[in-house]
């Protein structure tokens, strides 16, 4: 609503939420749906007859549909503007959630067999990545839109401290509504991705399409522009830092730290909730007061990782790890806004929504391939994928120090 001559606009500030405070509320579901599905998803799966292998290829069939779909809604959203993605995406995922609830629901009671069963989860979980992936890129592209250069680290890392903030609440969330049933959590995330849809819908301002008066699709972005491609790379290997770390964890614990199953799990929980605490805290406090520039956060993050990593490899008790777990947490904070807000600013204002698909894609990517390198890796040493992320984590370091596009993120921002 425009502001009035008679009314300050700090007045109308206070009136109403920033939209990137809007934005962070709503996301936070999504956090706390992919912390219950992989907390919830394996013991149920279990009690159903699904195979770890079956688990596992739920999970990768959505991370293909989202990493395929992406850059689509991000090219979309360029032409039919940001709002509309953003609730389509937040409404992907609530009847992703439903659906995914309702078909446990319906096999557990014994209604229904196993392999529809197992179809019927492969499908819920597709209308995510289908549609769910929607919403991340029309977001960024909305704060993109609304930032001037030198603040876009810092509002882009709050979009990613919205992941990290339900990550912590979580298995609080997860814990409280177990006591209704296996599936209760998975209902509970449907209605809060409903409810984060309404507060889209009815706060967050709405912006004009930059193509309003054209009415071609938006041009295609290739991953292979000079100007994205270094930043699409160093996504990637974020991406897969993070996600080999998680999966080999589990693993860890027990081979190397002596835990038994329980243990490992109960360790590990408090592992990952040290880590995305350390992900809130830069994203939402040192990044937004620092104001650091994309190849700071580059090159920071990265040695970082370095020394997270090199404390796994020597890690011999759960104090140890905890601290190079939460450790890589900090990296982690520094990494992710460091490339999405680099690759933002690579690129012109009609460009934000398909290099924010781009940049979302390498996710599902890293989640599709991270399995087939981090555990063919721990099987030849539990301490291997490790050692494989620090290799990782120099490469990021000398291209941040080396290559051009991502030397130089930045420093017109900077300017």
């Amino acid at each position: 609503m425009p502001v009035s001559a008679a009314e300050p606009p700090q007045v109308a500030r206070l009136r109403r939420p920033q939209p990137v405070l809007i934005l962070f509320a709503s996301l936070i579901c999504i956090g706390i749906g992919q912390t219950l599905v992989f907390a919830v998803l394996p013991p149920a799966a279990r009690n159903l007859g699904l195979s770890e292998l079956q688990v596992g290829s739920i999970f990768t069939v959505s991370a293909v549909f989202w990493m395929m779909m992406s850059p689509f809604w991000g090219r979309r959203s360029d032409f039919w503007g940001r709002r509309p993605l953003i609730l389509l995406g937040l409404s992907g995922y609530a009847v992703s959630m439903t659906a995914f609830a309702a078909c446990l629901q319906i096999s557990l009671a014994g209604w229904l067999a196993l392999l529809p069963t197992y179809l019927g989860l492969i499908a819920a979980r597709a209308i995510y990545g289908v549609f769910g992936s929607a919403a991340m890129p029309a977001a960024q592209a909305y704060i993109a839109d609304r930032t001037a250069p030198h603040q876009r680290s810092s509002q882009l890392a709050l979009l990613g401290a919205a992941f990290a903030f339900g990550t912590i609440i979580g298995p609080a969330v997860v814990a409280a509504l177990l006591h209704f049933g296996f599936v209760a959590p998975f209902y509970g995330a449907g209605v809060l991705g409903l409810l984060s849809a309404l507060l889209v819908a009815f706060c967050l301002p709405s912006e004009r399409s930059l193509r309003l008066h054209n009415k071609a699709v938006p041009a295609k972005l290739s991953p292979a522009d000079r100007r994205v491609l270094p930043f699409l790379l160093a996504a990637v290997t974020v991406e897969l830092l993070q996600s080999i770390t998680m999966l080999a964890a589990g693993f860890y614990a027990m081979d190397v730290l002596g835990l038994d199953a329980t243990q490992s799990a109960r360790a590990v929980g408090v592992m990952l909730m040290g880590s995305a605490g350390a992900i809130l805290l830069t994203q939402l406090v040192l990044i937004r007061l620092l104001q650091p520039s994309p190849r700071t956060l580059l090159r920071a993050g990265a040695l970082i990782a370095m020394l997270g990593f090199t404390i796994v490899v020597v890690s011999t008790t759960q104090a140890l790890m905890f601290a190079a777990i939460t450790l890589l947490g900090f990296a982690f904070g520094l990494l992710r806004p460091g490339v999405m807000a680099g690759a933002s600013l690579a690129v012109g204002m009609d460009e934000q929504g398909g290099v924010a698909g781009l940049m979302n894609a390498t996710g599902g990517m890293a989640v599709t391939f991270a399995p087939f390198i981090g555990m063919s890796l721990y099987q030849f040493l539990p301490q291997a994928p490790y050692a494989f992320n620090i290799l990782l984590a120099i490469g990021l370091l000398l291209a941040a120090f080396l290559q051009p596009q991502l030397r130089a993120a930045g420093m017109r921002a900077e300017a």
